[in-house]
């Protein structure tokens, strides 16, 4: 039996260079000020890559490999939940590509491979656009947006 499998695809433009939309993305002491979380890496194909939450806890949240690094234009990981790592069906894949348009960058990040319907799929539909848009604004502003945000009290 085939795997029904989904993809998302989000595309910004941010006012800023592919050399720090790349390392914001890679480097940990970036990444936390605008997602929460610390990608650790070398950043070399081949070796793992973990997402840690940038608390007193540092729980890894997600694992992965580095599949190709074409700094600072294009990043391909493979993404799958600490809980289920050991399992490969539960793995997706993420393509970061970091274009120069005009006096900006254009990134567009693909996720695909992912399991039509699961909680990954779902999940990923509204993280994505949150961390993108507070990875824009920290980029164009030097402040993140809150990736908690609160309901608002009627």
């Amino acid at each position: 039996m085939t795997r029904e499998t989904t993809s998302f695809v989000y595309v910004t433009y941010i006012a800023s260079t592919p050399e720090k939309v790349f390392e914001a993305i890679t480097k940990p002491d970036i990444a936390r000020r605008y997602w929460g979380h610390e990608n650790v890496s070398d950043w070399k194909p081949g070796s793992q890559w973990q997402h840690v939450r940038a608390n007193e806890e540092r729980t890894v949240e997600l694992v992965g490999k580095v599949v190709e690094v074409s700094r600072p234009t294009r990043l391909v990981v493979t993404w799958a939940a600490a809980s289920k790592a050991a399992d490969p069906a539960s793995h997706s894949r993420v393509t970061f590509e970091i274009e120069e348009y005009e006096e900006m960058v254009k990134l567009t990040v693909t996720h695909d491979d992912l399991e039509a319907g699961s909680g990954m799929a779902k999940g990923i539909s509204k993280g994505w656009p949150l961390v993108l848009s507070s990875l824009k604004s920290f980029l164009e502003t030097g402040s993140g947006i809150d990736q908690s945000p609160k309901p608002k009290v009627a």
